[in-house]
């Protein structure tokens, strides 16, 4: 077998959210959350569909950037996805929110309620002092107009990365995390580290009234566990509910169209290494085969999308 430890996730390139509608979204994100466009492209083929598993796939596909991070906002633009269950809560395993990052809760909070956005918190909630891992972090979660999840966070002096306190005249950051709810921490660490090679960097657990008004999920308790890459960057967090316990499990008909899809995208250095290390793990595949793009639009020169142990969709990829 081979050697496992010699696969490397280097960064998250990006998070994909598949959308109903990207100029609305495009509108949302650049209006709502300050993200700038960096492109906008078609993109279709036996690649797209091979690489997605989707047949005769055509995807516009718009690029944000919020300070060094990239979201893809994908658009199926001959099929329509089923949309995200409006009854979700952040136990269900399908839950991934992106963690925006703000240099004032305040007044980001005050300007996003002029939004169509979904709130999940009662309000902005702040971690409490016994919580060591994340003393006075400062939160909100809620639902963009497709149900999407996000949440607002800002950091205290003594935490988060260096980056989130230079002096910044922007009120939104970047992208600090992408957190994914998980069925068992230990199988998730199995997938994340002994796979793939990012390490764990911090672990807490959060409860009490706090985390019930920041998740509108009564009696809340959950084991948290943040992963880093090589070239650190953004992250992942795992959140695995102690209480209420887990929630509803991905469906396992969902497809890449369907809008409740996120995908986080890793560089690894040895795709192809990577690949068989995953399938004779028995990690389940979603492309058929590694992609190879030759096409000058290509975001990437090669990608494979796997699903993490809870169905989570993990694309891997090469750039060079």
């Amino acid at each position: 077998m081979l050697n496992e430890t010699y696969i490397q996730v280097q960064r998250i390139r990006a998070i994909g959210l598949t959308v109903t509608n990207c100029d609305s979204s495009l509108d949302f994100y650049k209006e709502a959350l300050g993200f700038q466009l960096v492109s906008d492209i078609t993109v279709e083929g036996q690649d797209y569909s091979d690489l997605q598993d989707v047949a005769g796939a055509k995807i516009r596909i718009i690029t944000l950037r919020l300070g060094d991070e990239l979201i893809e906002l994908m658009e199926y633009l001959n099929i329509q996805g089923k949309p995200i269950p409006s009854d979700s809560q952040s136990n269900d395993l399908w839950f991934q929110h992106l963690a925006i990052v703000v240099s004032d809760m305040d007044r980001a909070y005050a300007h996003l309620r002029s939004f169509p956005i979904q709130p999940i918190s009662l309000s902005p909630q702040t971690m409490p002092p016994d919580n060591e891992a994340s003393a006075g972090v400062r939160a909100f979660k809620f639902k963009d107009p497709d149900g999407h999840d996000l949440e607002l966070i800002w950091f205290p002096p003594d935490k988060g990365k260096d980056k989130w306190h230079q002096n910044s005249h922007r009120l939104f950051l970047g992208i600090d995390h992408s957190a994914i709810a998980v069925s068992n921490t230990e199988q998730s660490l199995h997938f994340y580290c002994d796979l793939l090679g990012m390490q764990i960097d911090s672990r807490s657990l959060n409860w009490q009234s706090t985390q019930t008004r920041l998740d509108n999920l009564p009696g809340a308790k959950v084991r948290i566990t943040a992963l880093r890459t090589v070239q650190d960057g953004m992250g992942i967090e795992l959140l695995d509910y102690i209480l209420p316990g887990k929630g509803r499990p991905i469906p396992s008909d969902w497809k890449s169209y369907d809008i409740a899809k996120v995908q986080i995208e890793l560089v690894v250095n040895e795709i192809e290494q990577a690949v068989e290390i995953l399938r004779q793990n028995g990690v389940e595949f979603v492309s058929s085969r590694i992609v190879q793009f030759t096409d000058s639009a290509s975001l990437y020169r090669k990608g494979c999308l796997v699903k993490d142990p809870d169905g989570h969709a993990i694309l891997l990829i090469a750039e060079s």
